[in-house]
């Protein structure tokens, strides 16, 4: 069983980011790494690192996004916590076989050209779990 090779991020959901990005560019003193649109999952994405760490601040771009949705049940806030494996559906394969609940059963395009993958919460103690694998 293949063990991840990092956290690869952490997916902070906002209402703007445009409103937010002062506080992780001024206070926190992030560093902005640039902004990109995900029209399938209908969010924009900014950028952010703190040293080895990245942020993902996700703004829906319509009432329907899974986004919005959880802003509106939520609030803003923590959504969830990116890991990075080597081999994406392998790892997804290897998680269904030993009963995990998942929300993909196969890889879909995320930002930065990463396939990603979604773990209910139910599964993972009650935190949105991400497996992204990075475009080589």
């Amino acid at each position: 069983m293949e063990t991840p090779k990092a956290v690869n991020h952490l997916g902070i959901a906002v209402r703007s980011i445009e409103e937010v990005r002062p506080f992780y560019e001024n206070v926190l003193k992030a560093k902005f790494e640039g902004i990109e649109e995900v029209a399938e999952q209908k969010v924009r994405v900014a950028f952010f690192r703190v040293g080895d760490v990245k942020l993902e601040l996700l703004e829906p771009t319509t009432p329907e996004s899974t986004i919005a949705k959880f802003i509106e049940k939520k609030g803003e806030g923590l959504h969830h916590v990116a890991y990075e494996v080597k081999d994406i559906q392998a790892r997804l394969d290897e998680l269904k076989a030993e009963g995990v609940k998942l929300i993909d059963e196969t890889p879909r395009m995320g930002a930065h050209h990463m396939k990603v993958a979604f773990l209910h919460p139910k599964s993972s103690a009650g935190i949105l779990t991400e497996l992204c694998e990075p475009a080589h």
